[in-house]
């Protein structure tokens, strides 16, 4: 029996981007726990604009970002799986992450924007061509 060429069931070029997507949210998720110690253990070198933080203080924004990080490069991790389950998860905590940055913006705003563009770039690899990898 013949199938279309649309319905083939080998990879094509584009699981690469899972993979990317995989790779980039382990690296985000080891950078956000680097990012969390460094609120965690040296408070002062964090500077934010005299409105303050969003929510949380150093310390708060510290273990929020710690937790985040080690469970988004666990995600990272299990994506490689190509699990149906990965991917949502994988979606769930680089929006989260997200947020976590954007929410984060006056005390590191560079870092935060490229750690958002990294997050938006894996969410739409997973979401556009998660498929492939299963």
């Amino acid at each position: 029996m013949n199938t279309p060429a649309h319905q083939t069931t080998r990879p094509t070029g584009w699981t690469g981007w899972i993979l990317f997507a995989a790779i980039v949210m382990v690296l985000v998720g080891l950078f956000t726990i680097v990012y969390g110690l460094v609120a965690l253990l040296h408070g002062d070198y964090y500077t934010a604009t005299p409105g303050g933080l969003l929510v949380f203080d150093l310390t708060g924004w510290g273990w929020t970002h710690l937790v985040i990080g080690t469970v988004a490069a666990a995600a990272g991790i299990a994506l490689l799986t190509g699990a149906v389950w990965a991917r949502v998860v994988a979606v769930l905590l680089a929006g989260i992450n997200a947020l976590s940055q954007i929410a984060f913006l006056p005390a590191s705003p560079a870092w935060s924007m490229i750690a958002v563009a990294l997050d938006v770039l894996v969410i739409w690899a997973v979401v556009v061509h998660g498929r492939e990898l299963a």
